[in-house]
């Protein structure tokens, strides 16, 4: 339950009222400021007033007024008064000058005739009647109602939105300081408010989340137990803002297009973890303003045929009918037919007689009533009959609320077992078809079963039996829908269109897409693009930007999911550059590169000259490779050749170097000779082959006749036997290829050439290049609140290329997706992470990086989640201190954090050192703590740390430093409040008595009873630093007496006294004598027992026994005195008693029973029998069917029928034109059953007149009359006459 609003002091001592006034008259409003120098403000229709020929505003003092001269209809509206922070509404209302005098004297006259009718039985006619006055400040004045000035409902403008506190008649000055009045999590709770029907109205709730750790969640309901998540739409829309300034959450609800059924009582309840909190508020729905043009005084406007003003009766009822037809076709009336639940009208009629006589003329005006003496005349003749079910003994309830997909049954009890239901759903009848509804009847329960709930049986239900109904509203509550498939992390390119997908519980469910809390919507640019397909839901970004940088959250009525969009400028990376080539005539050369964007193109050139496409010169680009070719290579194409990627402001460069094979003509038997720039084993006879590509070395060579060559690697000769090694010799070169170099492959390599001439001998090193090896697994040093420190180890192979830098991975540990923290390599094995969400789980690795490439990943790291130290332990004090121990104790922290708190670290260290030492290893849970062994006498500083996941918090420290040593207390016994008076315990019962008390040093702890030690086989004694304990096993009588406990410390005592009372069962009483018998009675007499249980004796039980049963039977249950008379007995029988003592043990073990019996003599009477009234059964007569005027034709016979009953039966006689026709023959007369019956044959134009019937017995008489009318009969010549006329 809510706590209680504290209310605000307002600045007014005297408000102004609503008033009523009559046209042309002077109207003014007064009003009293608490401080006399208070600025006031007049407003009408929220309009500053200034005093002129109308208005005329006055100020003396703290007095103030407001005269309205001339008032006139227009005047007839809302009026406020401002001083300070404080408003008060007020209002106006104007009549017509006719219409006040006639309800002032007839609101008098009824006050005064309901005054007379209350103190007709009291006998003083002077007594004012309490249950029909008002107090002075409601009683109704000439000018005023009794409306509270400042809670008159004023009629908002259509369309308007209406804040709850912005309600009409809200006083200002009464609305809560919610800065000073909150104590839970609201920083703003939503207040009651008022609205008319078909206008908005706002509901607002804040809720700071500076200190949670959890985002709050919210709910709305209606009533105890109505879901109002459920019922989001076009009648309810609930919204969420979120300050990341001032992290308050900003909670709305919404009702649009307010109906009658939307009155009561709301709650809300917003929790985060273990806190929660709730408040209360209140809707109160008004009717629409009447439509101008409706003259509800007309309606009761009085007439009659002859235009007499008193003619006719007031006919109320047709009038509400004629105003609930004229609102049913005004468009407000026809807009509320698609609410849930229709509102009935309420009854005028039944708010006039629970209503008092004073109130006639509030109501008169409230509801448009001016012929108030119609109303108060058709109110004395209506009666108040309370309506009482006959079909029904258990109806349904108002409402009903089931989750979707749920089955719900309706039960009903009627009172007949064999009357037939009907069930209805707005308002039409349900059919039994297929299993969706099922009608079961058991006895006299009826039961409508409905099937697998859906949002089409969210409706108003009714069971009907004959005239009777009743009906329920039944609300299907959807469930929440949930995600099932989270947001993913991305970093993606300038440029690039983005897509953020997941995945919710139910198809077609409506999400909600917020960035940085705020919500996306679908604008004229389309930036965003929201698509639907079945249970995915996916964000589209088109051509991301640096804006775009964020958190993105999609939400639903059961979760949210949260993800981080990370967008790069695009950089160009070199995955191959281009390498020099040496290359001879007719050749080809080939210049390769990579690079990471496939749409890159690019430019090549020549010694600064574009390079263009022609017969032997090829420009090709295919996906992320750029080569150019040179056919048949010349001495002229050697040169600088560059690559310039098209939009990036660098380039790749290579040169071309052209080898000429010089061929010497030597005669035959030409040794062998191979001709190579570069031989042996110096940096430039290095060949440089990446791993994976092909190795080939092509030596030209030379001699007479042709040299045999072999290929060498260190003493191992090369031969094509693995599939990799290609070894081809042809005139004038020899080639040696290996496919897919490796690591293997690297060393220096010998080729020698033999003919019979000679031999020659040429060594090339070979050098494979690769990707270094990956790094090792990450290790997390330290986390904060949204970033954590990573390092790892340099790979244990850099590839044979040194280490240019790192790149880094992360992404959340349930997730997929990796997401890149750099594009640069970093060069250091320490780095920084940032911008990650606290208390999400994340995983890292690392990539390194060479000229070659880069690595594979490495493995990831521990899982570690990102928090922030605590904040520091609070409330650091010592709770005591001796010689060479301490105690201290504290409260934890006011902000733990999204990660568990692991335990404190306490610390000290002398007075003027720096140097703090453990108080112990590891870390307690604990928020107390003694530490021993400290040295007496020297001055100590304490600290406490609080550590978590993060590592320590700052430290909170002793004000001042705090010398070890013992202090003096006095020695003091706290006596328990129970033990201040007397300890009453049962025999047996245990007695554990624990008495603190307070002093230091430990004192020295002396019992005794009544002056003399205990007995330790009877009484243990326990005691410790703090209390002492008194142990009683089983308790005697005893052990009842005075206890004393004394302190000693040195010289100084303490003493303290209780006091113990054993109680038992009393012994039976004594000497139990029958005194005297007389007629039914028994007096019998005893006295106490000597043993009183060691308590007050409080009453003795008294029973008796016929000797003939001997069945005991309790007299008196708790009788104090010490004799009693047992009265009522039975003649004829002999009794016997008995006696039990009572204290407040219970009863005595043994009765004691009378030495004697008592004899009830028995004594003779006569019977009377009694006497009886007879019972007069006789009737006056009565017609229960009168007669009916008739109008027939002559000729023809007529009767005259009517009905009548009667004890005795009545003699009858009819009369004709009040002579008796009782003997004349042309008249017969009948009686059946009580039905009469009067014959006229053939009767004539004479027979025409007032005929009577008139019954008569000793009872009394009653007679009927009617008109019988004789129309002559139409000859044949007459009627031919007339249809030749009408032809």
């Amino acid at each position: 339950m809510p706590e209680p609003v504290k209310k605000t002091v307002s600045a007014f001592a005297k408000k102004p009222k609503t008033q009523v006034a009559e046209e042309g008259a002077t109207v003014v409003f007064e009003t009293e400021t608490e401080k006399p120098d208070a600025k006031v403000r007049w407003q009408s229709n929220t309009k500053d007033l200034a005093s002129g020929d109308k208005y005329m505003i006055k100020a003396d003092g703290n007095k103030h007024s407001l005269t309205i001269q001339a008032v006139t209809k227009e005047d007839g509206t809302a009026y406020a008064v401002i001083a300070g922070g404080s408003k008060v509404k007020f209002d106006l209302k104007v009549k017509e000058k006719e219409v006040m005098e006639e309800v002032k004297l007839e609101v008098k006259k009824e006050v005064k005739e309901k005054e007379e009718e209350a103190q007709g039985g009291a006998g003083d006619p002077a007594a004012p009647a309490a249950t029909d006055t008002l107090a002075p400040e409601e009683a109704p004045a000439p000018a005023e109602t009794p409306a509270a000035a400042d809670t008159t409902p004023v009629a908002p403008q259509p369309g308007a939105n209406i804040q709850a506190h912005d309600t009409p008649g809200f006083d200002e000055s009464q609305a809560p300081d919610t800065k000073t009045d909150l104590t839970g999590l609201f920083t703003e709770k939503p207040q009651s408010g008022e609205v008319a029907v078909g206008e908005n109205i706002n509901f607002v709730a804040k809720v700071n989340a500076a200190s949670l750790l959890k985002k709050p969640t919210i709910k709305w309901f209606k009533g105890k137990w109505m879901d109002l998540a459920s019922k989001s739409g076009k009648s309810l829309q609930l919204k969420e803002l979120y300050d990341r300034n001032s992290k308050v959450y900003t909670f709305e609800m919404q009702i649009i297009a307010a109906k009658p059924s939307f009155a009561g009582a709301y709650r809300c309840e917003v929790s985060s973890r273990d806190k929660f909190d709730s408040c209360n508020f209140d809707l109160t729905v008004h009717e629409a303003r009447a439509v101008e043009g409706f003259d509800i005084r007309a309606a009761f406007r009085r007439t009659s045929v002859d235009g007499s003003e008193e003619a006719g009766e007031l006919d109320f009822s047709a009038l509400l009918k004629k105003r609930d037809s004229f609102f049913k076709g005004s468009p407000g009336h026809r807009a509320s037919k698609s609410q849930v639940k229709s509102e009935p009208d309420e009854d005028v009629w039944e708010i006039l007689q629970k209503a008092k006589a004073s109130e006639y003329e509030k109501i008169a005006f409230q509801y448009g009533i001016t012929d108030l003496r119609g109303m108060l005349k058709r109110l004395k003749k209506m009666r108040k009959e309370e309506k009482k079910s006959e079909a029904f003994l258990k109806k349904l309830d108002p409402a009903y609320q089931v989750e979707k997909g749920h089955k719900m049954k309706l039960c009903i009890e009627v009172a007949n077992e064999d009357v037939d239901v009907k069930w209805l759903k707005n308002g039409q009848e349900i059919q039994s078809t297929g299993s969706k509804y099922i009608f079961e009847s058991v006895g006299n329960k009826r039961y409508l079963t409905i099937n697998h709930c859906s949002l089409s049986d969210d409706a108003t239900y009714t069971c009907v039996v004959g005239d009777e109904k009743c009906t329920t509203e039944l609300f299907v509550k959807e469930p929440p829908v949930t995600i099932t498939s989270n947001l993913e992390d991305q970093m993606v390119m300038k440029g690039e269109r983005v897509e953020l997908e997941c995945e919710v519980s139910e198809e077609g469910a409506t999400v909600k897409w917020e960035k940085d809390g705020v919500e996306l919507t679908r604008d004229e640019s389309f930036k965003y693009r929201f698509k639907k397909d079945g249970r995915k839901h996916v964000l589209i970004i088109n051509e991301a930007t640096k804006e775009d940088c964020g958190h993105y959250t999609v939400k639903t009525n059961g979760g949210e999911s949260m993800a981080e969009l990370m967008v790069s400028e695009k950089e160009l990376e070199v995955y191959q550059n281009i390498a020099d080539l040496t290359v001879k005539a007719k050749d080809e050369a080939v210049f390769k590169c990579e690079v990471s964007d496939e749409t890159v193109k690019g430019i090549w050139y020549k010694n600064g000259v574009e390079v263009k496409a022609d017969a032997r010169t090829h420009i090709t680009h295919i996906g992320r490779i750029h080569k150019l070719t040179i056919d048949d290579v010349k001495p002229e194409d050697q040169g600088d050749y560059t690559f310039v990627p098209e939009g990036y402001a660098f380039n790749l460069s290579a040169k071309l170097n052209f080898l000429e094979v010089k061929i010497d003509y030597v005669p035959r038997q030409d040794p062998p000779k191979i001709h190579l720039d570069c031989m042996g084993h110096t940096a430039d006879s290095t060949i440089v082959v990446v791993a994976g590509n092909k190795l080939r070395l092509d030596v030209p060579i030379t001699g007479d006749p042709a040299p045999t060559v072999i290929w060498t690697k260190g003493e191992k000769v090369m031969t094509e036997g693995d599939g990799r090694l290609h070894v081809e010799s042809t005139k004038g070169h020899c080639i040696f290829t290996i496919e897919g170099a490796d690591k293997q492959d690297e060393g220096l390599y010998s080729v020698i050439v033999r003919n019979p001439a000679g031999e020659d001998k040429a060594d090339i090193n070979v050098k494979v290049v690769d990707a270094p090896d990956p790094p090792s697994a990450p290790r997390i040093l330290s986390v904060g609140e949204d970033s954590c420190v990573v390092q790892w180890d340099p790979p244990k192979s850099d590839g044979g290329n040194p280490i240019i830098g790192y790149v880094l991975e992360r992404k959340k540990k349930k997730s997929y997706r990796w997401m890149r923290l750099n594009f640069d390599p970093y060069t250091d094995t320490t780095y920084e992470a940032k911008r990650m969400i606290e208390g999400v789980e994340y995983e890292m690795r690392v990539y390194a990086v060479n000229a070659i490439g880069m690595s594979c990943h490495s493995a990831a790291s521990q899982p570690f989640i990102p928090v922030a130290p605590t904040s520091e332990p609070v409330g650091l004090c010592v709770d005591d201190i001796s010689d060479t121990t301490i105690s201290l104790k504290w409260r934890t922290p006011e902000h733990l954090g999204s990660s568990e708190l692991d335990g404190y670290g306490v610390e000290y260290c002398k007075e003027g050192s720096d140097e703090w030492v453990p108080a112990f290893e590891g870390l307690t849970e604990r928020t107390s703590v003694i530490i021993r062994d400290l040295p007496t006498g020297e001055k100590m500083q304490f600290r406490v740390k609080a550590y978590n996941m993060a590592g320590p918090s700052a430290p909170t420290s002793l004000a001042q430093a705090v010398t070890i040593r013992e202090i003096m207390q006095k020695p003091k016994i706290w006596i328990p409040r129970n033990l201040r008076q007397t300890l009453i315990k049962k025999v047996e019962e245990t007695i554990n008595l624990v008495i603190p008390f307070q002093g230091k040093p430990r004192p020295v702890i002396t019992w005794s009873k009544d002056g003399e030690p205990l007995n330790p086989k009877q009484v243990s004694i326990r005691n410790s630093d703090t209390d002492t304990i008194l142990f009683i096993r089983k308790s005697e009588r005893k052990d009842s007496g005075k206890y004393e406990v004394k302190l000693q410390i040195e010289n100084v005592e303490d003493t303290a006294s209780i006091s113990i009372q054993i109680v038992d069962l009393p012994g039976s009483p004594e000497k139990l004598k029958i005194m005297d018998v007389w007629g039914f009675n028994v007096a019998l007499e005893w006295k106490p027992p000597k043993d009183n249980g060691n308590c007050e004796i409080t009453g003795y039980m008294v029973q008796k026994a016929d000797k003939k049963t001997m069945e005991w039977y309790t007299v008196y249950e708790l009788y104090r005195r010490t004799n009693c008379v047992v009265a009522d007995l039975i003649m004829g029988n002999e009794y016997i008693f008995r006696i039990y003592a009572v204290n407040m043990v219970g009863l005595s073990l043994e009765p004691c029973f009378s030495a004697d019996s008592a004899y009830i003599q028995k004594t003779g009477f006569e019977y009377k029998p009694p006497t009886y009234k007879e019972h007069d059964f006789s009737e006056a007569p009565k017609f229960t069917h009168p007669l009916v005027s008739r109008s027939v034709i002559a000729g023809y016979n007529a009767t005259l029928s009517c009905s009548v009953r009667g004890i005795p039966k009545p003699k009858v006689t009819w009369y004709k034109n009040k002579m008796d026709i009782s003997n004349e023959a042309k008249y017969r007369m009948f009686s059946k059953q009580g039905v009469l019956t009067l014959e006229i044959r053939k009767p004539c134009s004479f027979d025409g007149g007032v005929y009577m019937c008139k019954a008569v017995n000793a009872s009394g008489e009653d007679a009927v009359e009617c008109k019988l009318e004789i129309r002559p009969q139409i000859t044949k010549e007459e009627r031919d006459k007339q249809m030749n006329k009408a032809d």
